[in-house]
């Protein structure tokens, strides 16, 4: 009897908490980690609750240029309405080039943030990433990529 409570329970909570997540989404994420840049964002649905998400992205600072792409593994859940949390982590490699030096690097990183589907077919968040670089002469300590993400859904 007790198992079957349980299993009820968690079929009854998996339907509370199921959001609509759209199969595709692409668009554009604005963000500010070592150097004001953009990045072509890509999100796939995976199920109810989870997604990945690709970036390719440039960065501009102080002379240097950088090109990254990242893979993230998201977890959404439900917050109010249209509005969605989720909570992320993945990895990704990058190149720089300076006016010294070229080189690539590696990064792990993780993702927390809010979103809100509208009516239409537009997504909208807001996230920070924390990202853990792998390079001495480009990135080799934390970096806190805050970003507004706007994204067509199909």
């Amino acid at each position: 009897m007790k198992t079957l409570f349980y299993v009820c329970f968690l079929a009854f909570s998996t339907t509370i908490f199921a959001q609509d997540i759209s199969k595709n989404a692409i668009g554009l994420r604005f963000g500010d980690n070592d150097g004001l840049g953009a990045e072509i964002s890509y999100q796939r649905y995976l199920n109810d609750n989870n997604r990945l998400e690709f970036d390719l992205g440039f960065r501009s600072r102080n002379d240097v240029d950088a090109f990254k792409l990242v893979g993230l593994y998201q977890w959404v859940r439900p917050l109010d309405g249209n509005f969605n949390w989720y909570l992320g982590a993945g990895g990704g490699i990058g190149s720089y080039d300076t006016p010294v030096a070229d080189g690539s690097f590696a990064l792990i990183a993780g993702n927390v943030g809010i979103e809100y589907n509208f009516d239409i077919p537009l997504l909208i968040s807001l996230d920070i990433r924390p990202e853990l670089g792998f390079d001495d002469a480009y990135s080799d300590d934390l970096d806190l990529d805050i970003a507004l993400g706007i994204r067509y859904q199909f």
